[in-house]
């Protein structure tokens, strides 16, 4: 096996046939047990959110999961030789975004892109903070906020809390919002 010392784990995002996501998902995670590489492959994101049933236009009061990238499956995983041939060779993978073909490994998904998704799905890593600086331009993009733009004012890791300077009725006002709620823009 590779040095996985050398690497780090980084986001892959696999096709798959439209609504076979979850199968997917649940495959990867017998293989990945079966074969022992779970060092190697940390979490698997199928990314859906709840949505409102209706009928006849009016709410039921169900709601269901729907699918916000159909045919994808996202892989968080040290890429080594062993690693690659599992994932390829689970039932129902069709492949890898970001792969020419011909025995080439894909390219990682950046972390600037893989941001919003997990913050979507409630899934904050405390490396995301990072990114994230006193001065910085952001967009509140869920929330009560949503669509808000402000300047970073200040940032609370342990509370998750980010305080923004934003325009409110033509006056400047600090408010705070959720980590998982904003993004650079």
């Amino acid at each position: 096996m590779e040095n996985k010392a050398l690497v780090e784990k980084q986001w892959y995002i696999v096709s798959t046939y439209s609504s076979h996501e979850n199968k997917v998902a649940e495959n990867l995670k017998r293989r990945i047990e079966s074969m022992m590489l779970q060092e190697f492959v940390s979490r698997i994101l199928v990314v859906e959110q709840e949505e409102p049933v209706f009928k006849d236009g009016t709410p039921t009061g169900k709601v269901r999961m729907k699918n916000l990238y159909p045919g994808y499956v996202f892989i968080e995983m040290i890429m080594t030789d062993e690693s690659w041939y599992m994932v390829r060779n689970t039932p129902g993978v069709t492949g890898f975004v970001g792969s020419s073909g011909g025995g080439t490994k894909p390219i990682p998904v950046p972390p600037e892109q893989m941001e919003p998704i997990l913050k979507r799905m409630g899934m904050v890593d405390q490396g995301m903070y990072d990114r994230y600086n006193i001065g910085d331009p952001v967009k509140v993009i869920h929330g009560p906020l949503e669509g808000t733009d402000g300047i970073i004012q200040g940032i609370d890791k342990e509370r998750g809390i980010i305080k923004v300077e934003t325009i409110f009725f033509g006056r400047s006002t600090s408010v705070e919002v959720d980590f998982g709620e904003i993004e650079k823009i």
